[in-house]
């Protein structure tokens, strides 16, 4: 997913705010489960579940200025249960800028006790592997 930085993505001094790397990272997951065919919503309305992060670590590699175009390649996913660990590569020009790896629990809505993932989406999280 490609993605424009805009002054609201910017701290003061004109580099990528640490945290939008954050948003960034979100934005192209629900993307590419979307194109997947399984759209976040579809998970809360069918099934009463969400994804919830629980770790984030993240590594800098060079700074990221206004007007610069960033592509968030996502995958490989190593699946759990109920939880999903997701590498995210952040590439400007071809040379990678920023590293995540996100952990992610499927928790029930109403209690936010973890539940296993349901079957079709562990199917379709195991797709999205490619670019990485």
């Amino acid at each position: 997913m490609t993605l424009r930085v805009y002054y609201e993505d910017t701290d003061a001094g004109g580099v990528v705010y640490h945290a939008r790397y954050l948003a960034f990272a979100e934005r192209a997951r629900a993307e590419g489960l979307r194109e997947a065919g399984v759209p976040g919503a579809e998970l809360m309305a069918m099934h009463g579940l969400i994804f919830v992060v629980r770790r984030a670590e993240m590594d800098y590699l060079r700074p990221v200025r206004l007007d610069e175009e960033i592509v968030v390649v996502t995958g490989p996913w190593a699946l759990g249960a109920a939880s999903v660990d997701v590498l995210q590569r952040f590439e400007v020009a071809g040379t990678t800028v920023a590293r995540l790896r996100i952990k992610l629990a499927c928790v029930r809505l109403a209690d936010g006790r973890p539940v296993r993932i349901p079957d079709r989406w562990l199917a379709a999280l195991g797709g999205q592997t490619k670019g990485f």
